[in-house]
């Protein structure tokens, strides 16, 4: 019965971390409109469909290739082009980003916390920080 408990609970904390994690993709990807503000810096405000379906694909492989451990046996010169590939695709959204993400001042000064500001951004640092490790050194450790 004790094994059941755990299954149950880590088949409930699964779903609770996706649905976390995919609603706040998504609002990122909503509220901000990332990927037509990347279409535009790009030039490429006609494949923003496109682009869309890309990120939905990405999502939908890499997924089932994690959930299902799909593994590539690919060259050994491949993981530097792909790096290429990600690196200009995370400038692209960081240049994105940079403009649409006034978010922190506008959440600041509604939640009244202005003063607060670096305590804010450091507690959000931190707290990125602490998850990263427990994922490291304790979950993955089991």
């Amino acid at each position: 019965m004790t094994a059941l408990m755990e299954n149950a609970a880590l088949v409930f904390l699964g779903l609770a971390s996706g649905l976390a994690v995919g609603s706040g993709l998504v609002a990122f990807l909503v509220v901000l409109d990332v990927i037509p503000r990347l279409a535009q810096i790009t030039g490429s405000t006609k494949q923003g469909p496109a682009l869309e379906m890309a990120v939905i694909a990405g999502a939908l492989y890499w997924t089932a290739a994690d959930f299902f451990e799909w593994r590539l046996w690919l060259p050994a010169w491949t993981p530097a082009l792909l790096g290429i590939f990600v690196g200009g695709f995370v400038g692209t959204v960081a240049a994105a980003l940079t403009e649409v993400l006034n978010v922190f001042p506008i959440l600041a000064r509604r939640l009244r916390m202005e003063s607060f500001m670096s305590w804010l951004l450091a507690a959000m640092v931190l707290g990125k920080v602490l998850g990263s490790l427990f994922e490291w050194l304790v979950f993955r450790a089991q």
